[in-house]
């Protein structure tokens, strides 16, 4: 397999921090477009190895199955050593920690892939119901790996909807219904919704609190994300006795052990 590096990063990704307003409208609206971040080249590699990894999986849609089962697969971190290399050092680290702060661990990394005959809707949910975590500064950070529109599946946020805080889902979500990705499902006001369509290779970042959703994808088009999501390194588990999650730490320091030496091995 491949391996990349600091060399070739400069060929792959494209780094560039938030501007003072960029900071402004993700605190105000919960949410920010952040344009490219993968050059041709990146993306073409990236797709690639994605793929490789969701083909040896035989992944099929299967109707009876919820979406989570249908759309994802979860730490793709440890599969692809280019989406390891963007996850660890690629631009959405500097951006993390000027949104989380210093201290800075990896805590997701998934494919969410609805390919062309996934008609499956996600429901409105937020990333911090399928695990909250404290303190509430977690982000997450999708890739387009294809264009994405309506028809196609792309994601629905609500401006500003990261203001209504931690919605209460623990009679839904147990750490073992999180480990069988059991379907959260949160009920809201859509009059303010929102679709977000991005361009191949675009970035789009909101923070945990943000309800967003997904209809099923009834175009003739793949739809293709890469999701990763960043936390302060010292966060933890609010509804797993308050462990400390496990991620790979990425930036400055941690008071658990555990974390500073998972993963420890990757880079």
């Amino acid at each position: 397999m491949k391996e990349y590096s600091a060399e070739s990063d400069r060929d792959l990704f494209i780094f560039r921090r938030l501007s003072d307003g960029q900071i402004q409208s993700f605190h105000d609206e919960g949410y920010v477009c952040y344009g490219r971040l993968l050059t041709d080249h990146g993306l073409a590699l990236m797709r690639e190895e994605a793929m490789e990894e969701w083909n040896e999986e035989n992944r099929e849609f299967d109707e009876s199955q919820t979406w989570l089962k249908n759309s994802l697969l979860t730490n793709i971190h440890r599969r692809s050593n280019l989406i390891r290399r963007y996850y660890f050092h690629g631009p959405f680290v500097d951006v993390a920690q000027q949104l989380v702060g210093p201290n800075l661990k990896g805590v997701t990394s998934q494919l969410s892939f609805k390919l062309r005959g996934n008609t499956k809707l996600a429901p409105w949910h937020q990333d911090n119901g399928y695990g909250e975590l404290d303190p509430y500064t977690a982000i997450t950070c999708i890739t387009a790996l294809d264009a994405t529109d309506v028809e196609s599946g792309c994601l629905w946020i609500i401006p500003g909807g990261h203001r209504l805080g931690q919605i209460d889902v623990s009679d839904q979500l147990t750490v073992e219904s999180k480990e069988a990705m059991v379907e959260v499902s949160i009920e809201m006001d859509e009059t303010n919704a929102i679709p977000i369509p991005m361009k191949a290779g675009e970035s789009l970042i909101f923070h945990g609190w943000m309800p967003h959703k997904s209809l099923g994808n009834t175009s003739n088009r793949d739809r293709r994300l890469l999701f990763l999501r960043y936390a302060d390194a010292d966060a933890v588990e609010v509804y797993n006795n308050r462990k400390p999650r496990l991620g790979k730490l990425i930036r400055g320091n941690t008071r658990f052990s555990e974390v500073k030496e998972y993963e420890a091995d990757l880079d």
